[in-house]
């Protein structure tokens, strides 16, 4: 009986997940019908950086300048170019096409590193082919080939390991395979990857602190437990390999119904959530502001991608929030730019991934409208 009941709650959430998908159609207006919706602080403004960047989600800029743009659905990854400096793109190349959910993106020594469901990618000296790219060398092509949470985020940290989360290849469930809901890192080659956090079932953003250089990350909180339980988390490796709960203990005291049990009978401490945030915001990329464009009281400040709920009877989301940190630990929390939810639950946009440019202003990328925005600050 608890299998066939266990199917059926499996059956739902694949049928209540492919509805949704599929009317979840991008927005086909202009970037400034969507801009003139937006609520940001004073003194700040949102202008579009790129256009028709259909499923734009994560970025990363190459040292010459240029926007490295992936995707989930559509398969592609976009270049982006602006070669006056005037934050306005000049091309939109399609540097790769027909690849598995190439969300994730990263660059070092001039090569460019995309993460597919299973494999990570290398597509080298590519600033300079970005009208015949190369063929991609393969780093690593190891990771799971299961395509649910399978997409992923991708960056170099401090130690230049490039660092890979693995999503749980389900709403909730145990896998035996202990790369399922974690983060790895590994070297560049693709050699000595290693397990450096537990219990993350899906992260697709993180940063690292720009003072104490320690990681932080985002991770989406499971699904059919009603609108306001789980929170999604703001979570905060302090030591490799610690913990931080699913399937068995969900944001500050939730025991999950099927496997709380099993995680109290376990031996070990599942760590807490920095900040908790809203419940099923699909909080997504996340970045600590180190530039000298915003006030001084951003500086150090995390900002966060809310993509936006997609089962809950009121949509939550859909907006960047910014999480303050006071003595290195947060103090509050609150929206920073919204609007893209609109009046009876209109949605415009889903900001996915932000990406701060040398000048200190910030891009969002927003894989709804296949738009990137820019925000700047004028005092």
């Amino acid at each position: 009986m608890k299998k066939i009941i266990q199917k059926k709650r499996s059956a739902l959430y694949v049928l209540a997940l492919l509805f949704v998908l599929s009317s979840c159609a991008s927005y086909s207006g202009n970037a400034q019908q969507v801009i003139e919706k937006l609520n940001v602080p004073d003194g700040f403004e949102v202008q579009a950086f790129a256009e028709n960047v259909e499923g734009a989600r994560s970025m990363v800029r190459s040292p010459g300048g240029v926007i490295y743009v992936g995707t989930r659905g559509e398969g592609n990854v976009y270049a982006i170019t602006d070669s006056n400096g005037d934050f306005k793109a000049d091309s939109v190349i399609t540097i790769a096409k027909n690849l598995r959910s190439p969300n994730g993106v990263a660059f070092r020594n001039g090569n460019l590193y995309v993460a597919e469901i299973s494999r990570i990618l290398r597509f080298d000296d590519i600033d300079n082919n970005l009208n015949s790219p190369p063929e991609p060398v393969v780093v690593r092509d190891d990771f799971p080939t299961e395509g649910h949470h399978g997409w992923k985020y991708i960056a170099f940290g401090p130690d230049d390991k490039l660092y890979v989360p693995v999503g749980a290849p389900c709403n909730i469930c145990k896998s035996e395979n202990d790369i399922f809901a974690s983060i790895t890192r590994m070297n560049p080659d693709g050699s000595n990857r290693e397990i450096i956090a537990h219990g993350v079932r899906n992260s697709v953003g993180f940063d690292w602190h720009p003072e104490t250089g320690e990681f932080w990350f985002t991770d989406n909180g499971r699904d059919m437990l009603g609108d306001n339980k789980p929170p999604d988390e703001l979570n905060h490796l302090t030591e490799a390999g610690q913990h931080f709960g699913y399937p068995y203990y969900h944001g500050n005291g939730i025991w999950d119904p099927e496997f709380g049990d099993r995680g109290k009978k376990m031996n070990r401490d599942f760590k807490n959530p920095a900040q908790a945030l809203g419940p099923h915001v699909a909080a997504l990329g996340m970045h600590f502001y180190t530039g000298s464009m915003f006030p001084e009281k951003y500086k150090n400040q995390v900002l966060i991608a809310e993509h936006g709920s997609w089962n809950r009877s009121e949509k939550i989301g859909y907006r960047i929030t910014i999480v303050t940190l006071k003595n290195g630990q947060p103090h509050s929390y609150q929206p920073f730019v919204d609007g893209w939810l609109g009046e009876n639950e209109s949605v415009w946009g889903r900001p996915v991934d932000l990406l701060q440019l040398p000048d200190g202003s910030m891009l969002i990328s927003d894989d709804y409208g296949g738009i990137i925005y820019r925000l700047t600050y004028n005092s």
